[in-house]
């Protein structure tokens, strides 16, 4: 077998689906390599999609033309909202989906896509000629030929299981290990280091009382991820709480030798924001208990997923725990938990188009570059497939996007020695980076880029222009008439003292776009996705006109570039901790000089004004 392509996948992962979804909607033929077609789009560890920081990205993988949120809307059998005690900008949703259904639609909107060639197999090395990627080396021997190639290889890289003192060579249960393929990394000079991460044990629906077990509920039946036109729904089930108590935490602090994690046998660094029960345990041994939550993992099938419990103990160890936790006692694991430890490279040797410095034509996106999640996997697959695809760095501003933020991070800081896991916290404008107008953040960006299909557009453009005539409208005037006090009286809304717009009325706390037409029904009804939008902006467009200030003045920073041949080195105005800094990360321009750890602000000053007497020279 030897065959040409514009762009190879390597592995079909969220990451690998994503990016060659991206190269084939910009008219490539894209080739996708993965070790068993039926495991395509296989969520290895829990049946969820979104979350905190994370429903940003899916939204924004969508504005952009992506599948993941089509593909989760259709599969979903459980939504929610978080954070919705707290403000817009870090509010989010989550969607449960069914574990098996998931894989299946994500397999046939691939096979769907024209342009996209799915293949099994096992690529053992990465093929080079006169420097530049040409293509990859099967196990069996034979090539496939292209001049870019994305590796999406997630936790396959020399990846072990580990139960107890049980040691299985696999990137997840089921799957082997991409071994010859780290071994040909390693060679082209990429530096590799090692990572964690882990799973909980499956339980059987059967052998749980549920009758003892609190319902999870503020769920969200309509909610939905994607802007496109909603699609069928699957039926909606609901997921539980329990807690971990005393007992549960004396288990596990008296078997904690028999954990790898603690042991020493596992060398790689887990993710800190989502840590195995028995890291809960040793980091936090004053907190009396911690959170459970039983989730289906689809329609039908009996596996739970107990999201909380992540382990790497012994098999009799988790069996204890798990009966130490009420309504639970009977429990049957179906599936032990495990962690699993694998190779990652240096992300900060790739570019902000994802492709590495190094390796011309080779390109990197998912938990290869050290992240950790399903959306933040997605996102880099999009990055990455657009810039292949088309020869150029396809890049979002910090303050455009969810997305821009974390690939900015990835390559100037790097991941700091353990997973990287999206934040709200991490985005400086996040105010601006909210859920709902990632549409009208992103939509005209996707569609410049060749991204956006007509139909989508389509519905773009009628969204934005229902918004911008119910703007308009919100300048009518409200007077303290009879009948427009008893208007407010019976929408329960208090009270008019004065004259007053709709729009100031839009702007008190609890009332909504439909409370402000009951009292002023000139104006339009709107679909809820674009009365939150226009509720959120005029209800704190003063802190968004700030904050929009605050973004064009440190977009400012980022676009000025350093001189190319500058030697970071033989920079002697600032210290030679920064200088060091500064060379191990090469930053382009002064913005990503500031954001490098351990860079302080004096030093970027002193970049600064040495870029204006540099200027001034030139």
């Amino acid at each position: 077998m030897s065959q040409a392509y514009d762009v190879i996948v390597i592995g079909a992962g969220h990451a690998g689906c994503e990016a060659a979804a991206a190269v084939a909607r910009l008219g490539k033929r894209v080739a996708v390599i993965t070790l068993h077609l039926k495991h395509i789009g296989r969520l290895s560890c829990n049946p969820a999609i979104g979350g905190l920081a994370k429903g940003n990205l899916v939204r924004e993988i969508d504005a952009l033309g992506g599948i993941m949120a089509k593909v989760a809307d259709a599969t979903c059998i459980q939504f929610r909202r978080l954070n919705t005690r707290k403000g817009l900008a870090v509010q989010a949703s989550r969607a449960q989906v069914d574990i098996d259904a998931y894989p299946l639609e994500m397999q046939r909107v691939l096979a769907q896509t024209q342009g996209l060639t799915l293949l099994e197999g096992e690529v053992a090395a990465i093929r080079m000629t006169s420097g530049h990627v040409s293509g990859v080396i099967l196990g069996d021997g034979s090539e496939l030929h292209a001049p870019a190639v994305i590796l999406t290889a997630g936790t396959f890289l020399a990846g072990i299981l580990h139960t107890g003192d049980v040691k299985t060579i696999g990137g997840r249960v089921g799957d082997g290990a991409a071994h010859a393929l780290s071994g040909s990394l390693a060679d082209l000079g990429l530096r590799l280091g090692r990572l964690k991460t882990g799973t909980p044990p499956r339980l059987d629906s059967d052998t749980i009382d549920w009758d003892r077990i609190d319902v999870q509920h503020d769920t969200v039946p309509e909610g939905r991820f994607s802007f496109a036109e909603p699609g069928p729904r699957l039926p909606q089930i609901n997921c539980h709480m329990v807690y971990t108590n005393a007992k549960t935490h004396d288990i596990i602090a008296k078997q904690i030798h028999r954990s790898p994690l603690f042991s020493g046998v596992i060398e790689g660094t887990g993710p800190r924001y989502c840590p195995s029960i028995e890291d809960k345990v040793v980091r936090f041994p004053d907190k009396e208990r911690h959170l459970v939550f039983l989730e289906p993992e689809g329609l039908n099938t009996k596996r739970v997923y107990p999201n909380g419990l992540s382990t790497s103990l012994p098999l009799d160890v988790q069996v204890d725990y798990v009966h130490s936790i009420t309504g639970m006692e009977n429990a049957r694991i179906l599936v032990p938990g495990y962690a699993v430890e694998y190779d990652f490279a240096d992300p900060r040797d790739l570019g902000h188009d994802l492709q590495h410095r190094n390796v011309p034509g080779l390109f990197m996106a998912g938990q290869v570059n050290g992240t950790s999640g399903y959306e933040e996997a997605a996102a880099q697959g999009l990055v990455a497939g657009v810039s292949a695809a088309t020869g150029t760095t396809f890049q979002l501003a910090r303050d455009a996007a969810y997305i821009g933020v974390m690939i900015d991070d990835l390559v100037t800081r790097g991941v700091g020695g353990e997973p990287y896991r999206m934040f709200t916290s991490r985005a400086e404008h996040r105010l601006l980076l909210r859920e709902d107008n990632a549409d009208r953040r992103l939509m005209p960006t996707g569609r410049e880029w060749g991204l956006v299909s007509d139909q989508e557009w389509e519905r773009f453009t009628e969204r934005s222009e229902r918004y911008d005539a119910a703007a308009d409208a919100l300048n009518v005037q409200l007077t303290p008439s009879v009948a427009t006090k008893q208007a407010f009286a019976d929408a329960g809304i208090g009270d008019i003292k004065g004259p007053m717009t709709a729009r100031e009325l839009l702007k008190r706390q609890g009332v909504d776009w439909d409370d402000v037409r009951t009292v002023a029904p000139s104006l339009p009804e709107l679909p809820i996705l674009v009365a939150e939008q226009l509720t959120t902006d005029v209800r704190y467009e003063g802190y968004i006109a700030k904050a929009e200030r605050q973004a064009e003045a440190m977009r400012g920073q980022d676009t000025l570039p350093f001189p190319p041949n500058w030697v970071w080195a033989d920079i002697r105005s600032v210290s030679t901790e920064v200088r060091e800094r500064l060379d191990a990360a090469q930053p382009k321009t002064l913005g990503q000089a500031a954001r490098v750890p351990g860079v302080t602000a004096a030093a970027v000053q002193q970049l600064a004004a040495m870029m204006v007497k540099y200027s001034a020279q030139a």
